[in-house]
């Protein structure tokens, strides 16, 4: 943003403007992401350790009377805050789908195809090396893609990488989550409560006919998406992350405003700004006011509540909450038998699945798609490029450890998954990230 002409205060050079350019950078998240797993780690190995894992079993209660909901802090941010970014993945797919990579089958057909590869062979995989009991149930852990993550340490390259690369793998991270939330919802959901889950429906068409009828406030559909959809979802016994994507569908995504009469308008009143009379002081004068007002109510209006509700939670998710989950889950308590633990069939399973299974799905599906002419690599990238790609996407993470904490009970199996998914996560980000920086270096502008 072009700052000049604009008086900058000490608390906007030494604090503000540092902190904004630290979070505008694309591969802060990641990084952040990362250093909280670590420290998760390290206290899990501290002498501290017992302290840190005792934080996450206080238990909290909401309600009032006999309507009392009581969960521990490990739970409230599994089922609470993540509810949260799986919102913010709802509107993410909404705005893909609606203007997007996924609007148009075209644009669409490598991304969904890459990502249904993604997901089916780290699932065959694993299966296949976890066949019985309750190891069997992990198959959904390694078919997610940490989007955070993989983006992250693609932007790490900065402008070597091709834009098309960027667009092709947030599409397809984007629609991984989308598979994601749909094997949550129907292979990873308890016993189901339908009188609840009817309320939640109903909720859900309260939502939808609002959008019909225009109603844009955003506090309205968070009154009635959390408050309401996703309590019920809660108590319904399907997992309360479901409804935060379904409320997100329901969040509108038109303007108010054309991209014409905006401009117009705009014009109009910083015309009217431009002939006001000023008053020489710090304050402006009513007529000002006014004007400013009018330009905040179009620019409003110019929006829509999508990408507004977008835009705005973003820097939440990926800043507070997600480091949060990640400190509350990754942490691992490294004991002498960690030789056995990080060999065993769960923890290959999803090391394999990430690593191996993303990689043969991903580049698999897409090469043998563009072999047989029904699509082709977006301009600009490779097939080293993809072949980067398809190891970033092994890279697991925060969703792979969310779903190994609705796959297992056991705890020694958590801890096989959990040390699975780290090293497979590490693994994929060092090879994805040196492959795609030898692609743009010794192949930019090539189709191999």
């Amino acid at each position: 943003m072009d700052t000049s002409g604009i008086r900058q205060e000490p608390v906007d050079k030494w604090i503000l403007q540092p902190i904004k350019t630290f979070i505008n950078k694309s591969s802060t998240s990641g990084i952040i992401l990362f250093s909280s797993a670590f420290l998760a780690i390290l206290l899990s190995n501290s002498p501290w350790s017992t302290q840190f894992h005792h934080i996450w079993e206080h238990e909290f209660s909401v309600g009032y009377d006999q309507f009392i909901i009581k969960k521990s802090l490990h739970h409230w941010i599994n089922d609470g805050l993540m509810a949260v970014f799986f919102f913010v993945v709802g509107l993410e797919l909404k705005r893909e789908i609606i203007s997007g990579e996924l609007n148009e089958p075209k644009k669409a057909i490598l991304p969904l195809a890459g990502a249904a590869g993604g997901m089916l062979f780290p699932a065959i995989i694993y299966f296949v090396l976890n066949r019985n009991g309750e190891a069997a149930g992990g198959w959904g852990i390694p078919m997610a893609t940490d989007i955070a993550f993989a983006l992250g340490v693609l932007y790490l390259l900065g402008d070597r990488v091709p834009l098309s690369l960027k667009v092709f793998l947030t599409a397809l991270a984007i629609a991984d989550d989308l598979g994601a939330v749909l094997v949550i919802a129907f292979f990873y959901t308890s016993e189901i409560d339908v009188n609840s889950l009817l309320m939640a429906g109903g909720l859900l068409l309260v939502l939808i006919f609002s959008n019909w009828i225009g109603v844009r406030n955003t506090i309205y559909y968070a009154i009635f998406g959390i408050g309401g959809v996703w309590l019920f979802f809660l108590l319904s016994g399907v997992h309360a992350t479901i409804a935060a994507v379904l409320a997100a569908f329901t969040i509108p995504a038109t303007t108010k405003i054309s991209e014409t009469d905006y401009v117009k308008k705009i014009q109009a009143l910083l015309g009217r700004f431009k002939n006001a009379d000023p008053n020489d002081k710090p304050t402006v004068t009513e007529e000002q006011l006014e004007i400013l007002e009018s330009v905040r109510e179009i620019s409003k209006k110019a929006l829509t509540p999508l990408q507004r509700l977008e835009h705005s939670m973003h820097p939440l998710v990926a800043y507070l909450i997600m480091p949060i989950f990640a400190l509350s889950n990754a942490g691992v308590e490294l004991h002498s038998d960690i030789a056995e633990q990080i060999t065993s069939p769960v923890a290959i399973g999803i090391f394999l699945g990430l690593l191996i299974g993303k990689f043969l799905g991903v580049t698999g599906i897409v090469l043998l798609l563009i072999r047989m002419k029904i699509a082709q690599l977006p301009d600009g990238m490779n097939r080293i490029h993809l072949a980067g790609a398809g190891l970033l996407a092994g890279i697991g993470f925060t969703m792979s450890l969310f779903v190994s904490g609705l796959a297992f009970t056991d705890e020694k199996l958590i801890t096989q998954a959990k040390l699975g998914i780290l090293c497979a996560s590490i693994v994929a980000s060092f090879a994805g990230y040196f492959i795609i920086k030898a692609a743009s270096a010794r192949h930019k502008g090539k189709t191999l």
